[in-house]
């Protein structure tokens, strides 16, 4: 029999590790759950995590990378079209869904990765791209309204096919911005 890929085995703890965190939260899965989970012994995780911390991070930083890398090319782009923007953005949460619900049920996770601000840092520079430099209360508020209502769409409709889900959650978030 073949022997497993050592990349093969860290993609099945980060995995495994992402459907305990998902189910019990962050705190109250161990790396021994997780090792359980698998059929692996404690210290095979050890070979690829130090630590439990270790694994989230490493199942975020993709996340991260990808949020870095959209908001850059978003703006290297503009101006954009309001619909193509909120669809790749919807295309994004989307990927990282699992992640996304994760931090959504277990806040704390946004606390210990110090990743709320960042998201808040990432939105609003989506938001300026979508509704201008120096707009108004009205218009801010809809730019807020309607990246938050489509990334809330994409991560919390588990039961709606992707496709489906995202002609629906775009064009409510474009009605949102009021342009007609």
């Amino acid at each position: 029999m073949p022997r497993q890929r050592t990349g093969d085995t860290r993609a099945r703890i980060q995995q495994a590790a992402l459907e305990l965190f998902g189910v019990r939260g962050v705190k109250e899965t161990s790396l021994r759950d997780i090792a359980e989970r698998l059929g692996v012994t404690k210290p095979a995780l050890y070979y690829h995590f130090a630590s439990r911390e270790d694994l989230l991070n490493s199942l975020v930083q993709p996340m991260i990378e990808d949020f870095e890398a959209y908001a850059a090319a978003q703006e290297a782009a503009a101006p954009l079209d309001p619909r193509e923007l909120l669809g790749s953005y919807f295309d994004l949460a989307y990927k990282h869904r699992r992640l996304i619900q994760l931090m959504i049920r277990d806040l704390a996770v946004l606390t210990e990765l110090k990743l709320a601000g960042r998201f808040m840092e990432w939105r609003g520079r989506v938001t300026v791209l979508l509704i201008g430099h120096q707009p108004s209360i009205d218009e801010r508020i809809r730019g807020m309204v309607s990246l938050g209502g489509l990334s809330d769409c994409a991560v919390m409709f588990d039961d709606v096919p992707e496709a489906e889900l995202r002609e629906l959650a775009v064009a409510a978030a474009y009605d949102s911005l009021g342009r007609g």
